[in-house]
């Protein structure tokens, strides 16, 4: 699959994943914190499925005509 999240997305789903993770390990939060798995599994393999059904994509494009070395 190609990527369709872009960097700050990245960044910012990672931490809000580990931060309701982290509450939801530590009884802070109720069992629904540990819904942060999704935001934090979309942050790294920078793949989000609801952006791919509805075309949306924030990393940059690939430029044409640049061979990557």
């Amino acid at each position: 699959m190609q990527a369709n999240v872009g960097t700050i997305d990245r960044v910012l789903r990672i931490v809000v994943g580990l931060v309701l993770i982290g509450l939801a390990a530590t009884g802070r939060i109720g069992a629904w914190g540990w819904i942060g798995i999704l935001p934090l599994l979309t942050g790294v393999v920078r793949v989000c499925p609801a952006y791919s059904i509805v075309g949306v994509k924030t990393c940059a494009s690939p430029k044409s005509g640049v061979s990557a070395r």
